[in-house]
């Protein structure tokens, strides 16, 4: 059955396992604090709801997916160094502990701080129409979480091409340099995000929860140091997975040549 929520800028709604969350704030898209905020909180329940597996993130309208910071709301007072929530800007650059996947469906416009949201993600996808770029330099500030996250998903050089430059970039172009997962018709890509996510929510959310802690710890760690951690079972993640009923499962559905049954347990 499927539900929906609606809170201010942003609406959620959810079905079986997934849950989709659409930014609607016109006529950019643009986040304030307050936004910020309600993303956080959404977020944050999505991580803690153990009957939601996989999210979506997309924005309505077809020209903005997000600008970013919203600097007519700075102009208005908000701080751009305030209180943007629970899960820093956008709800998920700065969550905690989420080891379920996130698609972002980026259907125009994905500039700045939207460009650092869709990274936030882990999986995205685009409309053929859609544009990128990191313009901060142009406004005498600097795109923080793109600098840190940017030079270690695509190659260097290119990276630091986006940064200095500020240039725009398209669907091509990203997906070139590895970006995104794939490109769509813009008519296509709500439905194409969807299918993602219904692939996703068909599998084992305990390996997911286990791949996301991982990758996120293993960034900093020396690959000795991490599969060490990995084989002594020294990820929460990693520990609830090997003494859980899903895997159990896994090696009995393999053996018996069955699609298997994930509980999450």
């Amino acid at each position: 059955m499927m539900q929906m929520r609606s809170e201010g800028p942003i609406r959620t709604r959810h079905e079986g396992a997934i849950l989709e969350v659409t930014l609607d704030r016109p006529k950019a898209n643009a986040i304030d604090l307050g936004t910020s905020r309600i993303m956080g909180d959404v977020f944050r329940d999505f991580r803690d709801d153990d009957a939601l597996c996989v999210a979506i993130l997309r924005a309505e309208g077809e020209k903005f997916f997000c600008p970013g910071w919203d600097l007519k709301g700075a102009a208005d007072g908000d701080a751009v160094d305030g209180d943007y929530g629970v899960g820093g800007f956008g709800g998920l650059q700065e969550l905690p502990h989420l080891n379920k996947p996130v698609i972002a469906a980026v259907n125009g416009i994905c500039c700045g701080g939207g460009l650092e949201l869709a990274l936030s993600c882990d999986l995205i996808l685009a409309a053929d129409t859609a544009t990128f770029a990191l313009p901060e330099i142009r406004s005498g500030t600097v795109a923080d979480a793109a600098s840190v996250k940017l030079p270690k998903r695509i190659p260097y050089h290119v990276a630091m091409d986006l940064l200095l430059t500020g240039r725009w970039f398209d669907a091509e172009e990203a997906l070139r340099w590895g970006l995104l997962k794939e490109i769509c018709a813009p008519g296509d890509l709500h439905s194409k995000a969807w299918d993602l996510a219904r692939l996703l929510e068909s599998g084992p959310p305990l390996v997911y929860a286990a791949i996301k802690e991982i990758v996120r710890e293993a960034e900093d760690m020396r690959f000795q140091d991490a599969l060490n951690r990995i084989t002594k079972r020294q990820f929460a993640t990693v520990d609830r997975l090997y003494a859980s009923e899903d895997q159990l499962e896994g090696a009995r559905a393999f053996a018996e040549k069955r699609d298997p049954v994930w509980k999450g347990r």
